[in-house]
């Protein structure tokens, strides 16, 4: 069995729908299950819908229409019969959405996060699998939350493996195209979780594990893993081979080409991961395997931006040893905090964090209790694995260097 993930850049329109069809013609889709992401900025703009209802009410309902519109345009284009099911289907999906934002009652914006985006993935799988089985395609449309079980974590949600391996386990045809969606879970009372941005990919990984799969294709707009961010670093590099072990230090290090989480569900199987081009489907792109020398051998960039950076020294000059390490990292955690760098001296303390959940304000004035804190917001941290001097140099041209950290395979920078 082969499991396909296409994420929203290769479904943006009904062209790209199409195209995902030309895909599947081209190198089969016998005992497939394709996880597909939201179309094109779909969950971008239902994150516009989300502040709208918590910030700016008024404009809450012309910001869902433009997503009612964008969808409806897809389906014109798609389905020429407007008497087609499928907008019908669509309609009640958007009936669903609009019934909860006017019932809703928490104020916990993560809850309402994963209730509102969810619906992104739930339109696109079902436009695309009835446009499938239309064509002659025939296909198995099933809801991921009922398979995928989680804790109740919102927006990083971690998942319960032994109720989802039963619930995949007993519940699918392994004989049939399957379509499901990306990104999301549900919690034991039903309701709808998300395991992160990007998080198709994870859940790609998830099935491949649990249903013992031949390979997982990740189906990109690049022509495979790069050294680097074309949209941020000029002259990216195809890398053809490279480890699970290499690709997991990329993946951590903040490389958006692979979720961080994907990567270990298919090593503990040795599951091959392939990134492939939408554009290109039988060209090579890149193989994550087991015990794979990184093919060509050249530096890799990665870049984080909008992270924060705050130094802490001991007001009394006292080292800042275990006890205080311990503190720090307890209100990191408390405040939810991803730490991206840390470093340490005597008596002073630095760490460059993403501040996910806009906790930042709270963090400091607990820290500013017990240590003398400076802050720089909207720094960027740059990674380069298999760095040499003349990277290094050419990375840190033009820019004011906050921090600087080195180990034989990889230089960490923050700048401003």
């Amino acid at each position: 069995m082969r499991i396909f993930k296409f994420g929203g850049a290769s479904v943006k329109d009904a062209e790209g729908i199409k195209n995902l069809v030309e895909v599947l013609n081209k190198v089969g889709y016998d005992d497939t299950l394709i996880v597909v992401s939201a179309m094109g900025k779909t969950t971008n703009a239902l994150e516009k819908v989300l502040y709208n209802y918590f910030k700016e009410t008024m404009a809450l309902k012309s910001s869902v229409q433009e997503v009612k519109t964008f969808h409806n345009n897809v389906l014109i284009d798609l389905f020429k019969n407007d008497q087609h099911p499928i907008f019908k289907k669509i309609a009640d999906l958007f009936a669903d959405l609009d019934e909860f934002l006017s019932r809703n009652k928490s104020p916990d914006y993560n809850y309402v996060y994963d209730q509102v985006v969810g619906y992104g993935e739930l339109i696109s799988t079902s436009i695309i699998s009835s446009y499938l089985n239309d064509i002659g395609l025939a296909n198995t449309w099933i809801d991921v939350r009922d398979y995928i079980k989680t804790d109740s974590y919102h927006r990083n949600a971690k998942v319960d493996w032994k109720r989802t391996q039963d619930q995949i386990t007993k519940n699918i045809d392994r004989n049939k195209l399957n379509i499901t969606q990306g990104f999301l879970g549900s919690d034991i009372n039903n309701f709808t979780t998300t395991l992160g941005r990007e998080g198709s990919d994870y859940t790609a990984a998830i099935f491949a594990y649990v249903l013992n799969a031949n390979s997982v294709t990740i189906w990109k707009d690049v022509p495979g893993v790069l050294n680097a961010d074309p949209r941020h670093f000029d002259h990216a590099q195809l890398i053809n081979k490279i480890s699970y072990r290499e690709a997991i230090e990329l993946a951590f290090y903040g490389a958006s080409v692979i979720h961080p989480k994907t990567l270990q569900p298919l090593q503990r199987k040795e599951i091959p991961l392939f990134v492939k081009s939408f554009n290109n489907p039988e060209n090579d792109g890149t193989r994550v395997g087991k015990g794979i020398k990184i093919d060509p051998e050249i530096p890799c960039y990665i870049v984080k931006k909008d992270q924060v950076l705050i130094s802490l020294s001991s007001l009394d000059f006292s080292y800042i040893v275990e006890g205080n390490i311990s503190h720090i990292f307890s209100l990191l955690h408390q405040y939810k905090m991803k730490v991206d760098v840390i470093q340490n001296s005597a008596i002073s303390f630095s760490v460059c964090v993403d501040n996910i959940y806009n906790n930042l304000d709270k963090l400091l004035q607990h820290l500013k209790a017990k240590f003398k804190v400076s802050c720089h917001e909207n720094v960027s941290l740059y990674t380069i694995r298999h760095y040499n001097l003349n990277s290094i140099k050419q990375l840190e041209q033009d820019k004011t260097v906050l921090l600087k950290q080195l180990t034989p395979e990889t230089v960490q920078i923050v700048t401003k």
